[in-house]
């Protein structure tokens, strides 16, 4: 492992997400824009998630965590072409979900925080799309976007949101830290 922290640490695993966040932001950023432009998430795009985590992982967090880590994998792909058949979820977004899965931990509150944020980021990224393809000068600087076009939803933007929200997350634990601070002091 080239980490240069203790492996379990809460420095060795903000190491390790910070380098996952830089190498994985251009990836990211071509997937929200191939969904919005096409439609579409280049399958090159879900390897090279997945390349990532297989080089980058395997030096950078302890080797039993980064093999369990490929199950998550295999089973959101599973899921995601369940999804594909029954609900009509795109191929590509089942794949790219697949693809991210092995950066999440296997551990309750980081299953809790990713549904909360996949939640927020389809709401979110919903209503921002069909709020933007409303505005006649969006649509003028991009006329040949298909999301534009089409009924169905570029669900790429959220789970490229969640994603690296995850990683921001995990990288910065202060962040995490100071939301669920100001949630807690809400009340309700």
């Amino acid at each position: 492992m080239l980490n240069p922290y203790p492996p379990t640490s809460p420095e060795a695993v903000a190491f390790a997400y910070k380098v996952f966040l830089l190498l994985c932001l251009p990836i990211c950023a071509w997937v929200a824009w191939s969904d919005l432009k096409f439609m579409k998430i280049p399958n090159k795009a879900v390897m090279a998630v997945v390349a990532v985590f297989a080089f980058a992982g395997f030096v950078l967090i302890p080797a039993e965590f980064w093999l369990w880590r490929w199950v998550n994998l295999v089973a959101v792909l599973a899921i995601g072409f369940v999804l594909n058949v029954a609900a009509n979820v795109g191929a590509g977004d089942a794949k790219f979900a697949a693809a991210v899965a092995p950066y999440f931990a296997q551990r309750i509150e980081h299953l809790q925080i990713a549904l909360v944020l996949l939640a927020a980021f389809l709401l979110g990224a919903f209503a921002a799309h069909r709020l933007m393809r409303a505005i006649p000068a969006v649509r003028a600087a991009t006329p040949d976007w298909v999301s534009w076009q089409r009924k169905d939803f570029p669900m790429g933007l959220a789970l490229v949101g969640t994603f690296v929200t995850y990683l921001v997350f995990l990288a910065f634990p202060g962040v995490l830290a100071a939301i669920q601070g100001a949630m807690g002091s809400i009340n309700m």
